[in-house]
């Protein structure tokens, strides 16, 4: 009941903004004209389009609010008048009253607000769907950013949870798609980031381990938690001080260098994925920045961490060589990827699935970003993976999301960049990394500490078992000996096979080289 209750207030909203007219007015068919005209009888529709959907967005709540962030990132594939007033909603949804926001942190502290702050700035300098943050001052004199959750967040995305819950089984059962597209599942992914969002706790170790991964990459700025003044719903930080990345005139105009500012975001990006397997997800112009202070001119500063993905080790070697095998054009390599990870039926022929995918993405390389489109990619690698029937990965689509954010940043800094030669020389190095004899050596440290447990006790367990009473005859010692000449042979065995293998991963790793460069 509660799920009807909500669909039929989202109808409303849609009808009472409009937004049925943006869909219907793209057909020229009469009656669809004519729908148009007399579900608009009585209505003010006098706003621009692009307001209106803001405005309808804001109503709804904080999932659909996120939805329009998605999309105020593809400028390509939206009208400006749209992508403007989308992008309001990154860091301008309509804050909720400061003296809520003073009581949630007297709440939280047990204690008047002078007592935490030396000073408190009333006006919020940004508001999102999920909280709103302002400016302070501790009393020892640093300057912070004060994260406030929205009051009664929880009920309302548990409604617009429970019906997509609702929808979702409904797509899986009476879609020919649903059990492929996996929606419940995907549901369940949007479930677990979206009240993880809701924990800022959760967030704020969330940015300290990214603050650690990103520490030796001099590239991007994370700001330090302030752990004593961390709770679930307030989260005091390090106040960081830069340009909004969408201002790129702004940017321009301080002598940013944009070429620079693209390839970074993309190294950035890669190195979260690939190398930690820890990357933030919510990559939207609203929450980066750029520092225009001497000593960190043309960084970028990350904010909001609410929503972070992680990647199995599995995940990322797939992944890694399906991007590689796509830079290389190497589409049958990509098929075979697909057919050994069990994303496709195994009986899958790999020969029309290499064709299926050059078809997809051969007319799009060596073009820069202005002239490609990843959305316009991927609905097209969509339509084969219909065909060939390929599984939705629910944990891969905070990754794609991502993926279609970096991109829309990257042709607002540069058009002209090359997203695949950007990315290529990182993966290479980064597989070499994943095979070579450094690898290794790093494997064989993690385990040590197990072996030096193991090996000491080993002559005494010896020793325990020889006096053992009634375990060992004469006949049993001769056969321990004999087992233990061929331990010592095995071991042999094990230290030079090892020797051999460190050898030829070394010559492997000298070949790769050669063929890279």
């Amino acid at each position: 009941m509660k799920g009807l209750f909500r669909g039929g207030f989202i109808v409303w909203t849609v009808l009472r903004f409009g937004l049925d007219e943006l869909v219907l007015a793209s057909f020229d068919k009469p009656w669809i004209r004519l729908v148009t005209r007399v579900v608009s009888i009585g209505r003010d529709l006098r706003a621009p389009r692009g307001q209106r959907l803001r405005e309808a967005l804001e109503r709804l709540g904080p999932i659909f609010v996120k939805f329009g962030q998605v999309l105020s990132t593809r400028r390509d594939l939206l009208p400006p008048d749209i992508a403007d007033e989308l992008a309001r909603l990154q860091d301008r949804v309509p804050p909720f009253a400061s003296s809520v926001a003073v009581g949630i942190i007297e709440k939280a502290f047990n204690r008047p607000l002078s007592d935490t702050f030396a000073s408190f700035e009333q006006v919020p300098t940004a508001s999102a769907s999920i909280a709103q943050v302002h400016f302070a001052t501790l009393h020892d004199g640093r300057e912070v950013a004060v994260k406030v959750l929205r009051p009664d967040m929880l009920p309302a995305i548990e409604k617009d949870l429970a019906l997509m819950r609702t929808m979702a089984g409904w797509v899986e059962g009476a879609s020919a798609d649903g059990k492929r597209l996996k929606p419940r599942e995907v549901v369940a992914e949007s479930d677990k980031y979206l009240h993880d969002e809701l924990d800022l706790l959760r967030e704020a170790s969330n940015a300290a381990q990214l603050r650690r991964n990103m520490a030796g990459l001099h590239l991007v700025m994370i700001p330090e938690m302030y752990w004593d003044y961390c709770r679930t719903d307030v989260m005091v930080m390090q106040r960081m001080t830069g340009v909004p990345i969408s201002h790129t005139q702004r940017l321009r105009d301080a002598g940013v260098d944009m070429q620079r500012l693209a390839r970074d975001g993309v190294t950035i990006f890669f190195t979260q994925v690939f190398r930690d397997g820890f990357f933030h997800a919510d990559m939207h112009p609203g929450n980066i920045q750029v520092s225009l202070a001497p000593e960190t001119f043309g960084r970028c500063i990350s904010l909001d961490f609410g929503i972070v993905g992680t990647l199995t080790e599995i995940d990322k070697e797939y992944l890694a060589q399906n991007f590689i095998a796509f830079f290389r054009r190497d589409y049958k390599r990509v098929a075979d990827l697909h057919i050994e990870s069990g994303w496709v039926p195994a009986q899958t022929r790999s020969d029309e699935l290499e064709a299926a995918i050059r078809a997809c993405c051969e007319p799009y390389f060596d073009r820069p970003l202005r002239e490609i489109s990843l959305g316009l990619v991927l609905m097209r690698l969509f339509q084969t993976s219909r065909r060939f029937q390929v599984e939705i990965q629910p944990q891969l689509v905070l990754l794609q999301k991502t993926l279609l954010n970096i991109e829309g940043l990257g042709r607002d800094l540069d058009p002209e960049l090359d997203l695949w030669a950007t990315a290529k020389p990182f993966l290479e190095r980064w597989m070499i990394e994943q095979v070579g004899p450094a690898k290794l050596l790093a494997q064989l440290k993690a385990e040590a500490p197990a072996y030096a447990k193991l090996l000491p006790a080993l002559p005494r367990l010896l020793a325990q078992y020889l006096k053992s009473p009634g375990l060992v005859t004469r006949q049993e010692l001769v056969q321990l000996m004999a087992e233990q000449k061929r331990t010592n042979k095995l071991l042999q065995s094990i230290i030079y096979g090892g020797l051999g293998f460190i050898l030829g991963l070394l010559a492997m790793q000298i070949v790769v080289r050669v063929r890279l460069f």
